[in-house]
Order: structure tokens, then sequence, then C-alpha cells
């Protein structure tokens, strides 16, 4: 198993990079679309043989999620791209979903089987899933206002922009509302404010500012509160291991 990986890996970047250059000669073709959506299918391909072989859903280790966040970004960039055209979506979703492919190649902790009592419920597929999902929905947003105010005034994307975070907000809410309704069921109560709660809420909360900004703070600061939350949503997926006050949590892995 532990050669099966690099050469998926391997395949994948290859197809996202290959169909996110193409992308930059022309944009009327299909093959770019075509070699792209492969690249994740190999990648999804893979989540899927770990789900079958390790008799359990491959979403508790850090690397299981880095997993999931490259084919989410992969097929976030993939929709946009057909729905839009902007043929540099093509290579921003490459670049990120290589990159943490990559990661997972030099740190590969995907492999462990055990999975304790407190995750052996109901709400660990689609609380997990439906995080890691709102992540990519929401680095994508980020990169998109990022290019916005590079590139001026631009409305078509900063109507996209605004529309991923919605999205990518509403599916936190969904992770949050969930992740209660398990905690309650595993550990009596649904909210300790555990710090990766802490940081959920406040990346929640920051998003929603985001939302209901006035006009008045311009792009620049709407540009601002996205790398802030985007920079707290870090913090949440991962940041927290390495905080001496989670050491302690049930949500480091």
């Amino acid at each position: 198993m532990d050669m099966i990986y690099p050469l998926i890996a391997l395949l994948s970047v290859i197809c996202w990079m290959v169909a996110s250059l193409w992308a930059w000669r022309t944009a009327k073709s299909r093959f770019p679309a075509i070699l792209f959506a492969l690249g994740s299918l190999a990648c999804f391909s893979f989540i899927l043989y770990l789900w079958i072989t390790g008799h359990r859903p491959p979403l508790r280790t850090l690397g299981e999620t880095r997993l999931w966040y490259s084919f989410f970004l992969s097929l976030v960039g993939l929709v946009l791209y057909l729905r839009t055209r902007f043929f540099w979506m093509l290579s921003v979703s490459a670049l990120l979903a290589s990159v943490f492919a990559v990661i997972n190649v030099c740190k590969p902790e995907i492999f462990d089987a055990s999975l304790m009592p407190a995750l052996q419920s109901v709400w660990f597929v689609p609380h997990v899933t439906v995080y890691i999902f709102s992540y990519a929905v929401l680095s994508i947003a980020t990169l998109l206002a990022v290019v916005d105010v590079r590139k001026g005034q631009h409305p078509s994307h900063s109507a996209l922009c605004h529309r991923l975070v919605r999205v990518g907000w509403g599916l936190l809410t969904m992770g949050m509302v969930m992740g209660a309704l398990w905690a309650k069921e595993a550990w009596g109560d649904y909210w300790t404010w555990d710090p990766k709660e802490t940081w959920a809420a406040a990346t929640w909360m920051v998003y929603l500012i985001f939302l209901h900004a006035p006009k008045e703070v311009g792009k620049g600061g709407r540009l601002t509160l996205l790398v802030v939350a985007f920079l707290l949503l870090q913090m949440c997926w991962y940041g927290i291991n390495f905080l001496p006050s989670a050491q302690g949590s049930v949500h480091t892995y």
C-alpha cells in the first residue's frame, strides 16, 4: 500500500498540471477539463481504496483529511472552470491540490486503520467531509479575492467570491451543527469550548462578518477579512495540534 499512493499522487498531479497548462493555451478545448477530471478521479479512487481496504472511512488522520482536501480543491476548481471559463482557475486549484498531495507523499501518515470508539458514530463521515469541503470552497474564494484585488475592478470575480463564501459558510454551519450533535452523543455536551471548537467559532464569525461587511469597507478591507478568516481556518484545521492548551483535546490528531 505504501507504494500505491505515490503513484496515484503522481498521476493526479501530472493530469492536473498538464490540464491547467493546456487551458492557458486555449479556452475552447474540452481536453483540459477531461484530463483534470481524470486526475480528480484518480485521487478519489485512492480514497475509496483506503475506505474499502481499511474497513473504515479515511477521515481520521491529518493525512487522510489532506487527501479529501486535495480532491475537493480539484473538484471545486473544475466546476468553477466549467462555469466561468476562467483558465487560471484550473492552475490555482491544481497547484493547491498538488501541494497537499506531495505533502502526503512526504508524510504518509494516512494508513492508520485504528478508529477510537467516539469516532464510530453516524456523524463521523458527514461532519468531517462537510468541513473539509467547506475548507476547499473557502480556499478558492480567498484566492479569487486576491486575484480580484491584483487585477483591479472585476465584478464577476467579486460576485463569484461572495457566492463561494456564502456556500462555504453554510457548509461550516452545517459542520458545526453536526459536530455539536455528535459531541452530545459521544460526550454528553453540545459545546465545551474545546480549543478546536473555539477556533471553529472564531473562523465562523469572521466569515459571517465578511458576508455582512458594508460596501464602505472596500475591496482591500474585504480581502483583509478573508485572509484573517483563512488563517483562522488553517489554525482550526491543523494549527491547534501545536498549541500546548490543545494537547489534551479530543480533536487533535
